[in-house]
């Protein structure tokens, strides 16, 4: 993965693509953290508790057709109005996994945007107020419209449940398009 910041080296013919830029998963995730996260009382920034949740919360964001059909389990109206996958990811130890998470995460905490703060034997991910606020401009970006209104609608859903309910939840409603994938398998 590349920075937009470094691609001076970057051969003129070859494509580049948003997905291959860690500005563009950071982006996302800065929104999923602001979107989905719960609000502390104190501070007014947002946080996520537990990487099995940001994984899960994430992948239900970049697959709207799997949101959609976890909504119909869980017999809700709520759905995402589009197919297109956002970003793929794989399957990993406990479901849907992006293997950038280990470098877009300090990439955000290096910069001040994000704090992550160990609790027992799970990392929290909390907006630092540099962080809510650039997350309150992309939301101001029609650019953004898209995907933060795909948040909305799995906070709606999905946003009070624990990590380990959504990846026992996937599990049991895509046993063949996730559970039985092999590791490292796209989903």
């Amino acid at each position: 993965m590349r920075s937009i910041l470094n691609l001076k080296g970057f051969s003129s013919g070859k494509t580049l693509s948003s997905d291959d830029l860690i500005e563009f998963h950071a982006s996302r995730l800065l929104l999923l953290i602001q979107v989905c996260g719960i609000k502390d009382s104190k501070t007014k920034t947002s946080k996520i508790e537990g990487l099995t949740k940001l994984a899960k919360l994430d992948f239900f964001v970049r697959y709207p057709a799997f949101f959609n059909k976890v909504a119909a389990h869980l017999s809700s109206t709520d759905s995402i109005q589009s197919d297109d996958v956002e970003s793929k990811m794989v399957r990993f130890h406990y479901g849907p996994w992006d293997k950038r998470y280990y470098q877009v995460i300090p990439y955000l905490e290096a910069r001040g945007l994000i704090k992550v703060i160990k609790n027992g034997s799970a990392y929290n991910f909390v907006l630092t107020n540099l962080g809510k606020s650039i997350a309150e401009q992309l939301l101001a970006h029609n650019e953004f419209g898209e995907v933060s209104e795909r948040m909305k609608s799995v906070k709606k859903l999905l946003g009070g449940k624990t990590g380990n309910f959504l990846k026992e939840l996937i599990y049991k409603v895509f046993d063949e398009e996730v559970k039985e994938k092999n590791l490292d398998d796209l989903i």
